[in-house]
C-alpha cells in the first residue's frame, strides 16, 4: 500500500442516530434557521442602540458593569462555591467541545452586558472593545471608517474574548499573526477582584504573555485594545488554480506569498490576504488579495463581486469554478470579504442542509442563513452531538510551514476529508515563552516564509464528514483524534482548543508549554478560583472532586522559575 492509499474497512450498518443525523434538515428549515434569523436580528438592534450611544457614556456603563464583576467575585466563598465560570450556557459557546467543565459545581459571573465597542482611536490606531463584541460586530464599525482589525476571523459570530482567551486566525495572519498577537493590552479581573491592565511593557507583562490560549484561567478579561489598520474598499483577489499531487499543492500555496528569496517582509512581494482550499487530492485553488480603492474597482473592463448577496453560490463553490476557468481576477467590497465564509459556514453547511448550494433555496431561503451554531448545538440532543464527535471532525491543525505537505497526505490517508482550508500564520519568537512558540533555532534554517522574529505556521483546517463515514465504513472518530494529537506533537504542531480532543494532561503539556502559565496561576493567585486550562478543555464530564484535586495537586506542584525579565 503506498503512503497515500487508504486503509480497507468493514461497512458499518446504521442505527437509529444515522436517520436523525440524516433528517437533521427538517428540524434547521422549520425551527432553527428561524430562530437564528429572529437571534440575529435582535443582536444588531442591540449593537445599533450601542453605537448611538457616545463613547463616553458606553465606557461609563462599563466601569459600572467590571465594578459588578469585583463584587461578586468577592462574594464567593473559596471552601463552600465552585471555581468561578461564565455564566452562559454550554451551548452557545462557538466551539465544538462539550463545555462540559461547567457539569462540575461552579460560581457563576455574568458578563452578557459586555459587548460594547468602547472606542476607536484613530490617533493611537486602536480599538478598545469589550469580550463579547463579535467580528461582524466590529467590522460593521470599522469599515466605513476605512480602518480594521489587524486580524478579523471569517465567521460574524466569533468574539472578541474567544479568539484572545482561545485562537483566531485570518487570511492577513501571514502577516500580523495570530488575533492575540495583535492585542496592546488588556484589562483583566483577577482571582481577588483587583482591575489590572496588562501591557507588553508595564508591571503585568508576564500576564500579558500568559493571557492567549488560558482560555479564561487566569482572570476575567473585560476589555482589549487591539491594533488597527487601514484599508481600502474593495479586496482585489486573484484566483489560481493548482493541478498535482499534494506536495505539489502544498509548494504552490507556499509560492502564493512567501518569496523565495527570504524577502518576506516586502509588501510588493507579499499579498495583503492568503488562503487556499484543497478540493482533493489533486486540486486545489490559491487566493491572493490586496485592497484597493473604489476608484480601481470601478475601472472599466473590472468585474465587482458582492459575495454576500443571500442568493450568491457559497465561496468555497465560487472559487472552486477556477479550476475550470483558469485564472481569474474580482473585487469584492472588503467587509463581504472578510465574512465570505460565514453564510454556509466554510462548508459545513452542505452537511447541515445537503440542498443549500442549490440555486432555488439560496433565492428563496437563503436569506435565513446561515443557521445559528449555538442553536444547532441546543436542537442536537447527546446522542447526535456524540455521534459528531465519532463521525465528523472539525479540527484545525497548526503546523511549520515546511510540513504542510506531510500535514495534507496524513489528513488523506487517515480521514479522507476535503475540502482542506490553508491559512498561514506568523509564530512569533517572544520574550518569554508562551503555551505556543516556534521551533526552536529555526532562524537557522532560512526556510521559506521564515523570518528571525517568526516562524511561518500554516493552519490546516479540517472540517467535514469523515471519507469512510460517507461511505457507510467503520470508522473509530476518537482514535483518529488521538493519532491526530500524536502527529502533531511529534510535528511541533498545535490544535487550538475550542475543538474536541481525546489529549491525556501528560500529552497537554508535551503539545503546549505550561511553564508561563503555571507561573502566572500561581503569581495572580487563580489556582482555587478559576479552573485549569487542561480541565477545561479537556473531554468528558468533570465531576466536583475530580477538579477540586486537580487544582489541590497543582497548588502543591513545584513550577519552573520564570525569568520575567527575559528579552
Amino acid at each position: 500500500m503506498s503512503d497515500l492509499e487508504v486503509p480497507l474497512r468493514p461497512k458499518r450498518k446504521k442505527n437509529l442516530v444515522d436517520y436523525l443525523v440524516q433528517f437533521r434538515w427538517i428540524i434547521v428549515i422549520f425551527f432553527v434557521l428561524p430562530l437564528s434569523f429572529l437571534y440575529y436580528f435582535s443582536i444588531y438592534l442591540g449593537d445599533v442602540r450601542s453605537d448611538c450611544k457616545s463613547f463616553k457614556k458606553r465606557q461609563k456603563e462599563h466601569d459600572d458593569n467590571v465594578k459588578k464583576v469585583v463584587k461578586r467575585l468577592k462574594e464567593r466563598n473559596a471552601s463552600k462555591d465552585g471555581l468561578v465560570c461564565i455564566a452562559r450556557k454550554p451551548w452557545v459557546a462557538v466551539g465544538m467541545r462539550n463545555v462540559d467543565y461547567k457539569r462540575a459545581r461552579h460560581f457563576e459571573v455574568d458578563l452578557s452586558p459586555f459587548r460594547n465597542v468602547l472606542d476607536i482611536d484613530k490617533e493611537r490606531m486602536v480599538a478598545r472593545v469589550e469580550p463579547l463584541v463579535n467580528m461582524g460586530q466590529i467590522s460593521r464599525v470599522t469599515v466605513p471608517m476605512n480602518l480594521s482589525l489587524a486580524v478579523v476571523a471569517e465567521l460574524d459570530d466569533l468574539t472578541v474574548g474567544g479568539l484572545i482567551n482561545g485562537y483566531g486566525i485570518e487570511g492577513s495572519s501571514h502577516i500580523y499573526g495570530l488575533f492575540s498577537d495583535t492585542v496592546v493590552s488588556y484589562e483583566i479581573i483577577l482571582a481577588d477582584g483587583q482591575v489590572v491592565r496588562a501591557t507588553k511593557d508595564n508591571e503585568y507583562s508576564v500576564l500579558f504573555y500568559a493571557i492567549p490560549w488560558s482560555q479564561g484561567t487566569l482572570g476575567v478579561l473585560v476589555s482589549a485594545e487591539i491594533k488597527l489598520i487601514p484599508i481600502k474598499e474593495y479586496m482585489k483577489l486573484t484566483y489560481k488554480p493548482v493541478v498535482g499531487n499534494l506536495q505539489e499543492i502544498a509548494q504552490a500555496y507556499i509560492d502564493s506569498f512567501a518569496p523565495r528569496d527570504g524577502d518576506q517582509d516586502n509588501p510588493d512581494k507579499v499579498p495583503d490576504f492568503v488562503e487556499t482550499m484543497v478540493y482533493n487530492p489533486t486540486e486545489a485553488v490559491c487566493m491572493t488579495g490586496r485592497y484597493a480603492s473604489k476608484e480601481e474597482a470601478k475601472q472599466k473592463g473590472n468585474v465587482i463581486n458582492s459575495v454576500d448577496w443571500w442568493f450568491k453560490p457559497w465561496f468555497y463553490q465560487h472559487a472552486q469554478t477556477a479550476l475550470k476557468r483558469g485564472e481569474f481576477v474580482e473585487y469584492i467590497p472588503t467587509r463581504e470579504y472578510y465574512h465570505r465564509h460565514t453564510r454556509c459556514l466554510y462548508w459545513e453547511g452542505k452537511l447541515i442542509l445537503p440542498f443549500g448550494d442549490q440555486w432555488w433555496f439560496r433565492y428563496l431561503l437563503g436569506w435565513l442563513m446561515p443557521p445559528k451554531v449555538s442553536l444547532l448545538k441546543a436542537t442536537q440532543g447527546e446522542a447526535i452531538r456524540n455521534y459528531y464527535h465519532d463521525m465528523h471532525v472539525i479540527q484545525d491543525l497548526l503546523v511549520p510551514l515546511y510540513k504542510v505537505g506531510d500535514a495534507l497526505e496524513w489528513v488523506h490517508r487517515e480521514m479522507e476529508v476535503y475540502p482542506i482550508w490553508l491559512c498561514p500564520h506568523r509564530l512569533y519568537r517572544l520574550p518569554l515563552k508562551t503555551m505556543v512558540y516556534p521551533e526552536p533555532g529555526f532562524e537557522l534554517h532560512r526556510r521559506q516564509g521564515d523570518t528571525p522574529y517568526a516562524q511561518m505556521y500554516t493552519d490546516v483546517g479540517v472540517y467535514y464528514a469523515l471519507g469512510p463515514v460517507l461511505r457507510g465504513e467503520v470508522y473509530d472518530g476518537a482514535e483518529a483524534v488521538r493519532q491526530l494529537e500524536n502527529w502533531l506533537i511529534e510535528n511541533h504542531g498545535f490544535q487550538p482548543q475550542y475543538a474536541v480532543s481525546e489529549l491525556t494532561e501528560k500529552n497537554f503539556w508535551r503539545m503546549f508549554d505550561g511553564s508561563l502559565y503555571e507561573h502566572c496561576r500561581k503569581k495572580y493567585r487563580a489556582i482555587g478560583t478559576f479552573m485549569s486550562v487542561y480541565y477545561k478543555s479537556k473531554k468528558g464530564k468533570k465531576t466536583e472532586k475530580e477538579v477540586q484535586d486537580a487544582e489541590q495537586e497543582t497548588a502543591e506542584l513545584e513550577t519552573p522559575e520564570v525569568d520575567e525579565t527575559a528579552d
